[in-house]
């Protein structure tokens, strides 16, 4: 998963590498900062040009601890993640408000298109490996469990 900070143009030729096979990407915002915001068109293209074809982006509001400063207001925000489709989080990474959710939602909405085969684990730049091959059998779609033929006590 790449976690990327838009805005921070110097390191574009860095960043750029991290969503190379990525099944997911977190773009950050800080919601103090219109630039920031300004930013996110080309880092989502940058994502979607360069990371797994079925990638998953969550857009993330970064400060909302810093509220009356806001720049981006959570309905111009809400219009950018409808027009590109992706998920949306305001976060604050001073008090930890839904930091951990986001995280979570981008990891379950992965689960999710493997379930449903639109992620491949299999293909090779699907940004998806199995460390061991017990996770992977429990990982197989609930269709594949249910044929598979069911374990025979070894009469020991």
């Amino acid at each position: 998963m790449a976690l990327i900070a838009a805005g921070q143009e110097r390191f574009q030729s860095v960043t750029q590498s991290y969503y190379r096979g990525a099944a997911g990407a977190l773009l950050v915002y800080d919601i103090t900062s219109r630039e920031t915001y300004n930013s996110l068109a080309a880092w989502l293209t940058d994502a979607r040009t360069l990371a797994s074809p079925n990638i998953v982006v969550i857009l993330w509001g970064n400060k909302k601890d810093l509220d009356l400063e806001c720049e981006v207001t959570f309905l111009a925000a809400s219009h950018f993640v409808q027009e590109n489709e992706l998920m949306f989080l305001e976060t604050s990474a001073l008090t930890g408000e839904n930091v951990e959710e986001a995280f979570l939602k981008c990891a379950r909405t992965i689960l999710n298109k493997i379930d449903s085969g639109e992620l491949d684990p299999e293909r090779m730049g699907s940004g998806i490996q199995f460390g061991d091959a017990s996770f992977h059998q429990l990982r197989q779609p609930r269709s594949a469990q249910a044929m598979a033929p069911a374990p025979q006590p070894c009469g020991c």
